[in-house]
């Protein structure tokens, strides 16, 4: 049996039918389904079950897709231990958040890609909480407070923000001095909590905002046009504050430094890609801690 054969079922079966399988891998469903036939046909056993509704696992498939997976994946194992020191093969499934991901982490993917042409590397950039387990992805990069899960976590940065606002709106409606009068101002809201420091302690206030979206982008384009206060990271900010189109607000009360990490699903110890993933990251935020706030 094919072991590229088996990672194409583990795709299908995580992604739940050719199509979407075809899709993660780059290449068409013709070649999906052929290579799921020939699992199927060493095996001597269905795993997808076919309707005219799409595809789902067979009571077999689901039993032979965990060891499936884990035979891959002791293969990569194996692979990259005998490997030169340096080379990397194989596939890095990764999410990545749109807000800070294209600017700030993508050249740091595509260092890595240039230093390792062996290795593919399939970038997914959402802000959307991806699962990383269900949706097939080796490691995801996340900002901010992590979630409670049992993923594993490598802190690789940290990142500063600000409350931000234009000089037009703070002409027209002021600028709050205290959290308390956050209240009377209009939000643009992406967190629904925002966190600030009052010496050692914390300090949460609920926003109130007419304008949401999850993209902090976006919040900083509504923000220069004066449409309200946002609570921003540096990262997002950084070109706006340089040119004046937005101010800090509120600086007696910072926002408290957040972590950048790299996340994975559990194993006793991460493959190496994402070893090297997570010391690229590291070495990126050493050389532009000024865009990220840190070292402040």
């Amino acid at each position: 049996m094919d072991i590229e054969d088996l990672r194409v079922f583990v795709e299908v079966a995580d992604s739940g039918g050719i199509t979407s399988a075809a899709r993660r891998l780059g290449v068409s469903k013709s070649m999906v389904s052929r290579a799921l036939t020939r699992v199927e046909g060493a095996l001597g056993a269905q795993l997808l079950a076919r309707t005219t509704r799409g595809a789902g696992l067979t009571e077999a498939g689901v039993l032979f897709r965990d060891h499936a997976a884990r035979v891959c994946a002791e293969i990569d194992t194996a692979r990259e231990a005998i490997l030169p020191q340096g080379d990397l093969r194989g596939r890095l499934r990764i999410a990545v958040p749109l807000t800070s991901g294209p600017v700030h982490f993508a050249p740091v993917l595509a260092k890595m890609a240039r230093h390792h042409p062996q290795l593919q590397i399939h970038a997914d950039y959402s802000d959307r909480f991806a699962d990383l387990i269900a949706d097939g992805f080796d490691c995801a990069i996340r900002v901010g407070a992590l979630r409670d899960s049992n993923l594993m976590a490598k802190r690789v940065g940290q990142i500063c923000g600000k409350l931000v606002a234009s000089p037009d709106y703070i002409r027209l409606h002021g600028s709050p001095d205290a959290p308390e009068e956050i209240a009377s101002h209009q939000a643009l809201v992406g967190a629904e909590t925002w966190r600030f420091m009052d010496g050692d302690k914390i300090i949460t206030v609920q926003p109130r905002g007419r304008f949401r979206t999850d993209n902090g982008m976006a919040l900083a384009s509504a923000a220069a046009e004066g449409l309200g206060i946002a609570w921003l990271p540096d990262c997002v900010t950084h070109d706006y504050l340089a040119s004046g189109a937005l101010v800090p607000i509120m600086t007696r009360f910072p926002l408290p430094v957040g972590g950048v990490y790299v996340v994975r699903p559990p194993s006793p110890h991460p493959s190496r890609k994402v070893r090297v993933l997570s010391e690229l990251l590291i070495e990126s935020f050493e050389t532009d801690a000024h865009l990220w706030g840190a070292g402040r």
